[in-house]
């Protein structure tokens, strides 16, 4: 049985990787295992713990960090988010491919502990990946505040200057058309563990 792939999805904040996820996973369910991360911030409305997010206190994550049970872990912001190896790693040696939604942080470590084992895809929100839209889309979703939207669009700056390191990058200007993308990155790869 051939062991399954990590497929590493990042984007800014705004971008909407959570939807195209969400949207790419109703067709191709059986084929993937969604690794949920682990995060010390709290939940927003109508998030689930255990579904969207673990929500660990920062003294838990920590305790977990002593452990050495991520994958991989970062600081972002004022909060940390992490991967918990042993569901990743059991995923994958049954043969199932994980999708991670994580920060270039998290990538960048993923990338270099599980190399040859990850496929890395950038998500964007227009073709130029424009500030401006982002936060548009950032006022529009009303989870955070002014101040909230000006730190996530700094990070944001930062986030995009990683997408070269990617070995794909999706625009997600229309929601279909890039989920379009993700299934054909994943039959690509399919092909690719075939030959």
């Amino acid at each position: 049985m051939n062991q399954g792939l990590i497929y590493v999805i990042s984007a800014p904040s705004g971008a909407g990787k959570t939807t195209v996820i969400k949207e790419f996973l109703k067709k191709y369910k059986k084929d993937f295992v969604l690794s949920v991360s682990v995060t010390t911030r709290k939940p927003r409305k109508n998030e689930k713990d255990g579904r969207d997010y673990f929500f660990f206190t920062k003294e838990k994550f920590k305790a977990h960090i002593k452990k050495g049970s991520f994958l991989e872990y970062a600081r972002v912001l004022s909060n940390y988010y992490g991967t918990l190896k042993k569901t990743v790693l059991s995923a994958i040696n049954k043969g199932k491919n994980v999708i991670m939604d994580i920060d270039v942080q998290g990538a960048a470590k993923i990338r270099r502990r599980m190399k040859g084992k990850c496929v890395t895809i950038f998500i964007v929100p227009s073709p130029n990946s424009s500030l401006a839209e982002l936060k548009k889309r950032l006022l529009n979703r009303r989870t955070e505040t002014r101040q909230d939207v000006q730190l996530r669009l700094e990070l944001a700056k930062k986030e995009l200057k990683e997408k070269g390191k990617y070995d794909y990058i999706v625009v997600n200007k229309d929601l279909k058309k890039a989920v379009q993308n993700i299934e054909k990155i994943y039959r690509l790869q399919q092909s690719k563990r075939r030959k």
